[in-house]
């Protein structure tokens, strides 16, 4: 991967960003200024943890990083069950916004499992180096 726009949990991240900011525009959710600005930047957090974790080169880093993601997913779903309570979201649109911030959890999780892989096999030939050395 050359970028971070590559990575299927960004992508699926960034489209939740991008359909919670739209969900936000009109509608009873635009006016409840708290509950907007909150979905908000927790649905944007998620996509750019990504981002941000992508660019630190470093797979510890980078799971780090996810761990946020998945978090701000977390708290994504929770904002939406939020929303659907205070009657913002009809019964369509909060299927297809659950689904697509389940979707992108599940991706960014499964990045998560391969990062910390990745890390607990460097760390072992490190160790194994370690010992060839002595």
């Amino acid at each position: 991967m050359r970028d971070f726009r590559d990575l299927v949990a960004w992508q699926l991240s960034d489209a939740l960003r991008s359909e919670v900011f739209a969900f936000t525009e009109t509608g009873p959710a635009s006016r409840d200024f708290k509950y907007r600005d909150q979905i908000r930047d927790c649905a944007a957090s998620a996509s750019r943890n990504i981002a941000e974790g992508f660019g630190r080169y470093r797979p510890a880093e980078f799971a780090r990083f996810l761990e946020y993601a998945v978090g701000s997913l977390e708290e994504t779903k929770d904002a939406l069950i939020d929303g659907h309570d205070r009657g913002y979201l009809d019964k369509k649109l909060d299927s297809r916004l659950r689904n697509l911030a389940g979707a992108a959890e599940r991706v960014t999780k499964s990045l998560l499992r391969a990062k910390q892989r990745q890390v607990k096999k460097e760390a072992e030939e490190r160790q194994q180096n370690r010992r060839r050395g002595r």
